[in-house]
């Protein structure tokens, strides 16, 4: 086995429309996934958490570009034909979609899309072959009555049923790296818990990669080992989870975590970031988060930040060391 990272992300940058003509989505992301490891990528809904992902899996349309590297094992990705891409897709690289309901066909049972699932990758198998290795899988993501099941459609199932077939038909082919994004959507807090504890045996069980895509910062302190916060396309701080959450330097984590409901607090309203993200077509100068931070001043509007290291965590802000100092005391200033 190469001694390469499993994944390496290098300055990933993704762009919408012509190369002469482009609104870019992504800004040079980078990040890591080691053997057995969770990644959490969190942002608010439009910040390119899973534009990222989709870049990574070579499932981008026409009228995206792409740069940068995306190193798996050591082989460069970005530049592979489809057909090589294909290989890799939901063999050594697979995805869970946000919503299992639009994600499964609805016109075929859930043993025909598990099969299809193994055939892509394994065309000699018989149909009989197929069927045991279907049964295994659903017995692997704990769906009662596997027998049953393979016989039902999608629409016949509940929805933490067809979040475990979809996972199921993730871990078909048996991936080195596994892509969640949302995977608990719209499903209640028990099942919620359910699924997470699933992936994460799945994980530990197969030295498998995950990287999570979440709005939630508990499931991703739960469970992520490491955090990548996004913000407008951009990855603004990044590192270990006790680190980014115990101790954050940016301050649009510490406002995400801020809004967090807590069981001690005393105040009868939550504390909220002012503001919305930009849109794509609008995404302010220098700092991406300038227009809604207390700590921003004149250089911020005018000069993008670099991700720099800081103690123990990557961060893209000109003022990281006061957002930590003031947030560590309790005494948050608002800038003029």
């Amino acid at each position: 086995m190469s001694d390469a990272p499993l994944l390496e992300v290098s300055n990933l940058s993704v762009g919408l429309g012509t190369p002469g003509a482009s609104l870019e989505v992504v800004h040079q992301a980078s990040f890591t996934v080691a053997d057995g490891k969770t990644l959490g990528l969190v942002g608010e809904s439009g910040c390119g958490k899973s534009i990222t992902m989709l870049a990574l899996m070579g499932l981008l349309g026409p009228e995206m570009t792409v740069s940068g590297s995306i190193k798996l094992r050591g082989v460069e990705l970005i530049g592979m034909s489809q057909r090589e891409l294909s290989r890799l897709r939901g063999n050594r690289i697979a995805m869970i979609f946000q919503d299992p309901m639009t994600s499964l066909n609805p016109v075929m049972t859930i043993g025909q899309q598990l099969g299809e699932a193994i055939a892509i990758h394994h065309h000699g198998l018989s149909r009989r072959t197929r069927a045991e290795r279907a049964m295994e899988l659903l017995k692997l993501v704990a769906i009662p009555f596997p027998e049953r099941r393979l016989l039902q459609y999608p629409h016949e199932l509940s929805g933490g049923m067809r979040q475990r077939v979809m996972i199921a038909i993730a871990m078909a082919n048996d991936p080195e790296l596994l892509i969640a994004d949302e995977p608990t959507t719209a499903l209640d807090v028990t099942i919620q818990a359910q699924i997470m504890e699933l992936l994460q045996r799945l994980r530990a069980e197969r030295n498998m990669g995950l990287v999570l895509i979440s709005h939630d910062l508990g499931v991703v302190a739960e469970i992520a080992d490491e955090v990548a916060i996004m913000y407008a396309g951009r990855i603004c701080e990044k590192g270990t989870v006790p680190a980014v959450f115990d101790r954050p330097h940016h301050p649009y984590t510490h406002g995400l975590l801020a809004s967090l409901p807590k069981i001690d607090r005393v105040e009868d309203k939550l504390t909220v970031i002012p503001g919305s993200l930009p849109p794509l077509a609008s995404r302010p100068k220098g700092c991406r988060f300038h227009p809604r931070c207390h700590y921003a001043q004149g250089i911020c509007a005018t000069e993008e930040p670099s991700l720099r290291p800081v103690d123990d965590v990557a961060v893209a802000c000109h003022f990281a060391e006061t957002v930590l100092t003031a947030t560590a005391t309790g005494h948050e200033e608002t800038s003029e």
